[in-house]
């Protein structure tokens, strides 16, 4: 029974927790023992925490046996990635900048899913300080994609999505300042979801743009998303009683967010979108050109921000970077403070025009990257086809980032290709909730 657990949803898990069925600490012993002998651990892991997940496990026993669980997930064991700062453990977000930083305290979001009885197996390996979606990172490991072992995992919470997608954790958080949560999900035929800015305490999580930091789960189910981000927030979870489709309408965004699809990624909207129909939802094409104009900005208003952040930091040890990150960084320092300023006046006027043209609508649907996982060996040798890739993977989710909404990466029966929604205004809750409505017939 202990080797099925490695593939149970977190929300089974928790439940059979619940029911005195599954103890915690066996739970936990199990996934340890999974992670310390799996030979992909070294690329997925950048350090396990036996110790603390051990005490947390205990911990989460007594709970269940005197009925005083603190949430529906208490006991189940999840990765962070290791951008969160943890106490007396290292974090290093994947650069040899911060190699032997020891954080004094956990991250907020670290101490409230720990408070929540998350149980904390250890820190995920990342794209190197969260500035790509591709997930390769050479300076410290790049994780393996669960469909293709010659392809990159996306990023940048690469191994995040890699230890729930092999078995070495029940749910991951991660961090997504352009897609870092989505893209890895749906690479790995997970759902990942990203909520709008401010909505979850960043501080004690190494920044890349402040203004477009967000955090959110990978998982297995929309459930468990659901279940983990109530955990690390600290909130009750989203009441998920008879989510239909029936009436929903659906809006598929054609302008930019279809250009230049790859066939299987094609296939794969264009089937879900049919099943969505199927299942009672109203999908209706709009256009809206100004999405292109603010794609347009982003390298500004991205970069500018990340340089400004990083900046004393990689000149003083610029050779410690793998140059692609190094390079992405460096064009921050192009940018004129007038052009950044003027880039976000312009950007929250799209912003406003965007809330009136979706208003009408559920969500948005796109599909969550027009490519398919690249080829890791190319991307190395190949600075060309490194760019390109990395600006399509990052295209589709980055739209969530600029317009600020909620948005969440199902899968589809089309291996590594994910199916976007994104909310209207700041509705996380009701995006939830259709997104386990999608997820049933898109399945």
């Amino acid at each position: 029974m202990s080797a099925d657990w490695l593939k149970t949803s977190a929300a089974d898990l928790g439940r059979g927790i619940a029911a005195g069925r599954i103890d915690p600490v066996a739970l936990t012993e199990t996934f340890l023992e999974a992670a310390e002998n799996h030979p992909e651990t070294a690329r997925i892991y950048a350090r396990l925490t036996p110790g603390r997940a051990t005490a947390e496990a205990l911990a989460a026993r007594g709970r269940a046996a005197t009925g005083t669980r603190v949430s529906k997930l208490d006991g189940v064991p999840v990765s962070w990635k290791d951008l969160f700062d943890s106490a007396g453990v290292a974090t290093e977000a994947g650069s040899a900048l911060l190699k032997d930083r020891v954080p004094l305290r956990d991250a907020p979001v670290l101490a409230q899913g720990s408070a929540s009885g998350l149980v904390c197996l250890g820190k995920t390996h990342m794209s190197e300080l969260a500035f790509s979606g591709l997930g390769l990172n050479p300076v410290t490991a790049t994780p393996p994609n669960v469909n293709d072992p010659k392809a990159v995992p996306g990023g940048s919470s690469s191994g995040a999505a890699a230890s729930v997608a092999f078995g070495l954790a029940a749910a991951s958080i991660g961090s997504d300042t352009g897609g870092s949560v989505r893209i890895p999900a749906a690479w790995n035929d997970l759902v990942g979801y990203k909520p709008v800015v401010g909505r979850v305490n960043t501080a004690g999580s190494v920044p890349l743009c402040e203004r477009f930091d967000t955090v959110g789960p990978i998982c297995r189910t929309v459930e468990d998303c659901a279940l983990t981000f109530a955990a690390f927030q600290g909130e009750a979870p989203v009441d998920f009683s008879g989510p239909e489709l029936g009436n929903r309408r659906i809006a598929v965004l054609d302008s930019v967010a279809l250009d230049d699809l790859r066939e299987a990624p094609a296939r794969a909207f264009e089937d879900g979108l049919k099943r969505l129909s199927e299942g009672g939802a109203g999908v209706v094409h709009i256009r809206f050109p100004e999405m292109a104009e603010a794609l347009q900005l982003a390298g500004s208003l991205f970069t500018a921000e990340a340089w400004g952040i990083w900046r004393e930091v990689i000149e003083a040890n610029p050779t410690a970077m793998f140059p692609r990150i190094y390079e992405r960084f460096r064009s921050g320092a192009e940018v004129m403070a007038a052009d950044y300023v003027a880039a976000w006046r312009r950007l929250e006027e799209i912003r406003r025009s965007w809330a009136k043209a979706t208003a009408g609508f559920d969500a948005v649907a796109l599909p969550t990257s027009p490519i398919l996982p690249p080829d890791a060996e190319r991307l190395m040798s190949d600075s060309a086809y490194y760019v390109t890739e990395n600006l399509l993977a990052l295209r589709n989710t980055r739209i969530g980032n600029l317009m600020d909404a909620p948005a969440i990466s199902l899968p589809t029966r089309e291996a590594s290709c994910g199916f976007m929604l994104l909310a209207s205004g700041r509705a996380d809750a009701s995006l939830l909730r259709l997104a386990a409505a999608a997820e049933k017939v898109l399945r």
